[in-house]
């Protein structure tokens, strides 16, 4: 019987490690499976730059109240407006097949990566020139 909490802890952990790693790693010149992990990746890095950043902004208005929550309006609109431009982008009648076939994930990931880069430059300038209108 003191074996069995062993065996639970073993069991428990090779599932949690199968979950947190993928089946592939990126390739730039592997298949298209690998290309995938690559987009993703891509992704993974810009999303982690624009929390970074997000904290950043957040710091920098922390006394503006007013400023604060306006950011944070305009943050939660624009991953419903993110969201959404990615549905339209790859809108598709049939929810049984991949309509983009295998190349899907790439191109997915390469325009969330574009959007999220995006984003993130935009928050930069506030912190860099600022609130207001800037004349550049």
């Amino acid at each position: 019987m003191k074996l069995l909490p062993v065996i639970i802890l073993l069991l428990f952990s090779a599932i949690t490690y199968a979950a947190n790693t993928s089946a592939f790693t990126c390739n730039p010149a592997g298949n298209q499976a690998e290309l995938n992990q690559c987009a993703l990746e891509d992704y993974q890095a810009a999303d982690n730059q624009l929390n970074k950043t997000w904290k950043k902004l957040m710091a920098k208005f922390t006394a503006d109240k007013t400023a604060t929550s306006k950011f944070k309006a305009a943050q939660k609109a624009w991953i419903v407006f993110r969201d959404a431009e990615i549905e339209a982008m790859f809108a598709c009648d049939n929810k049984e097949m991949n309509c983009w076939g295998s190349m899907e994930p790439l191109l997915r990931y390469g325009e969330l990566t574009a959007l999220t880069q995006a984003r993130t430059q935009r928050l930069q300038k506030y912190i860099d020139q600022g609130l207001g209108v800037s004349m550049e």
